[in-house]
């Protein structure tokens, strides 16, 4: 994705998004989160789409609280789906929900969703790639395509591509020390 180093630069939405977040490692579980409903919501749309819902995302899935997101009903499902400041598709409203679901599981048997994304970085003894990854996420999650599989591990720094080695940001991300090059750390 190196043209977006180019792309972002001084863009209001997509500039701060790529200086400040995007290939930064986090272990916040509703970043986490968030970035799996963002990416998943994403799907057919632009990125920018999302940056300009963000907001209404974060209010509608009660900041991304998982257990908040996890409890939700038909009464929750139904006013997703009439709100008009996020993506009103019904498979992707129930993906969330579930996906919700699901990393409440991870904690119990990981302590928690990064712990879970460490516990699978390393197949082998080797780092894992986009295709060991999207197979993991199809078989754990739902909505969680190649595309949406590797943005999600990109922006996560999982899996490397997200700035050219000549974008400053790339410099900063190094230095937190992503998962994907620091792999040896997890095995």
């Amino acid at each position: 994705m190196s043209g977006y180093c180019d792309f972002a630069r001084g863009h209001p939405l997509h500039g701060p998004y790529h200086d400040t977040e995007y290939g930064f490692p986090s272990r916040d579980e509703a970043v986490l989160f968030e970035r799996l409903v963002l990416e998943i919501n994403q799907a057919g749309l632009s990125w920018e789409t999302m940056l300009k819902k963000r907001d209404g995302f974060r209010r509608a899935y009660s900041g991304f609280d998982v257990d908040a997101v996890a409890a939700y009903g038909d009464h929750d499902r139904d006013r997703l789906l009439g709100d008009t400041g996020i993506i009103r598709n019904r498979l992707k409203v129930d993906a969330a929900i579930h996906n919700a679901q699901v990393i409440q599981r991870l904690r119990a048997s990981h302590g928690s969703f990064a712990g879970w994304l460490d516990a699978h970085l390393v197949e082998g003894s080797e780092i894992r790639d986009k295709a060991g990854w999207v197979k993991l996420f199809k078989k754990t999650f739902r909505f969680t395509g190649g595309e949406i599989t590797n943005e999600f591990l990109m922006s996560l720094g999982y899996l490397p591509g997200t700035h050219r080695e000549d974008c400053p940001v790339f410099a900063t991300i190094a230095a937190l020390e992503p998962p994907w090059r620091y792999a040896n750390r997890y095995r």
